[in-house]
């Protein structure tokens, strides 16, 4: 597929657990177009965030082929893994990872500046700015709420401009209110500018947004299928 922007093929994740391996995923095929957004939708324990690091090269997967803007991420080192994240990808947790000793704004520029960016800081205030947080800039994230945490989660992983925007379970922490303004701003981003987004939510009202929903059900994955039907 000529747009396709990461492509998982036979993929399997199997970890160790304390009565022997356990497998995760299994035998995982799916292409992801570029710009387009994709839901994973299933049951707790059905492997969806796994299969979302998998994605994002945060675990590598056991046997088959993980490769994303034409990089095989099965046969990189960490390091490698590392500053493809940096430059191509953006990750969103649903529990912030914010540095607690660092500024919202410090927060958002720490991963530009890793990426040699100059203008780190003038970026780091634009993207804080998009996401209605210019007012606490200088705050600490002791010092805000959930729902601004995870905003300024979502400035940082926008910040580099990724390709791929990866969010696992983004709203899980929050309320009602929260959650939709976390993903009214989400979808904004990524139609700002142009990324691919992968989302993992139990919400149907989320995964109705997708352009398109994947099910995962023991590890396995069942036949792509539009969000709206």
């Amino acid at each position: 597929m000529a747009d396709t922007i990461l492509s998982l093929n036979n993929a399997s994740l199997t970890l160790a657990g304390n009565a022997g391996p356990v497998n995760i995923l299994n035998g995982i095929t799916l292409d992801v177009r570029a710009g387009e957004t994709l839901g994973l939708v299933g049951p707790s324990g059905s492997g969806k965030s796994s299969l979302l690091m998998l994605m994002g090269g945060l675990e590598r997967a056991t046997t088959g082929s993980v490769t994303a803007l034409g990089h095989d991420l099965t046969t990189m080192d960490e390091n490698a893994l590392a500053r493809f994240r940096r430059q191509h990808m953006g990750v969103v947790f649903q529990s912030f990872h914010l540095i607690p000793t660092m500024t919202a704004q410090e927060n958002v520029a720490t991963p530009l500046e890793l990426a040699g960016h100059r203008d780190a800081f003038d970026r780091a205030a634009e993207e804080l700015r998009a996401v209605g947080l210019a007012h606490r800039m200088g705050h600490y994230p002791a010092q805000m709420s959930g729902g601004e945490q995870q905003r300024v989660a979502l400035a940082r992983a926008a910040a580099p401009r990724p390709r791929l925007l990866l969010a696992d379970e983004p709203t899980g922490n929050l309320d009602g209110a929260n959650g939709a303004a976390i993903m009214d701003l989400l979808f904004g981003l990524r139609e700002r500018y142009g990324s691919t987004l992968i989302l993992v939510t139990h919400a149907p009202e989320l995964a109705a947004r997708c352009d398109r929903v994947v099910r995962l059900c023991d590890g396995r994955i069942s036949p792509d299928r539009k969000a709206a039907e």
